[in-house]
């Protein structure tokens, strides 16, 4: 899962969607490699709590985020100030470790596709090097439109199968203005795009929705959704 920007609602739809394969009867693992913000978080949990929630998993914390650090910042800058060092080889045997634990895999990234994990390190390259497929999150209001195709076009550039939009939290009376933007992205991008109304965060586990996740998951006998 990744999104065209910082608090478009990554967290939102990964809940969502693994809340939903997990209503479906599927076995769902999650996985964030890193979450940044602790220390400003408000009463809601944080990301990789409310996944795990959402997915009923039995997974430990630190299996489903490896890296977790205090300031809101990129987790490259927030390793670096901690004096800690945070290594593609680790990001995927974390991944690995958490796909392991489940039939489905459920993987949101951070920020967007060229946020740093570590020095010269992005994002993008972790989803590239565990071969996921992608659904992108964007908001349904103005300028979406240029930042949801420079996020498919930066993905599909670097061979990732962009599976779906996500436009959230979509409103109860789209304007003109949304449905624009919503047909736009799909004509322009050749991809489905799908909508997320405002979703209750009041609770950890998030409640399944009504989001066609099959037409977004191979076909085979582990699903993995990014």
């Amino acid at each position: 899962m990744t999104g065209t920007d910082t608090e478009v609602g990554k967290t939102i739809v990964a809940g969502a969607v693994a809340a939903t394969l997990a209503d479906q009867g599927h076995s769902v693992s999650v996985f964030k490699p890193a979450v940044t913000g602790l220390a400003e978080a408000g009463p809601e949990p944080p990301d990789h709590e409310r996944l795990r929630a959402s997915a009923r998993s039995a997974q430990r914390a630190a299996d489903v985020a490896p890296y977790r650090f205090d300031p809101a910042v990129s987790p490259h800058l927030a390793a670096r100030r901690a004096g800690v060092a945070i290594t593609p080889e680790a990001l995927r045997a974390g991944a690995r470790l958490a796909a392991a634990s489940g039939e489905v895999l459920v993987a949101e990234g951070v920020g967007g596709l060229l946020v740093p994990l570590a020095d010269g390190y992005l994002v993008r390259d972790l989803a590239v090097d565990l071969g996921l497929p992608l659904l992108v999150v964007a908001r349904p209001g103005l300028g979406t439109v240029s930042h949801t195709l420079m996020t498919i076009e930066c993905a599909r550039a670097a061979g990732l199968d962009v599976r779906a939009v996500v436009l959230t939290p979509w409103p109860a009376r789209p304007s003109g203005m949304h449905r624009s933007n919503r047909d736009t992205i799909a004509a322009l991008a050749g991809v489905e795009v799908a909508t997320l109304p405002h979703v209750d965060t009041s609770r950890a586990a998030l409640a399944p929705q009504d989001l066609p996740v099959a037409r977004w998951v191979a076909p085979a006998a582990r699903l993995i959704a990014v």
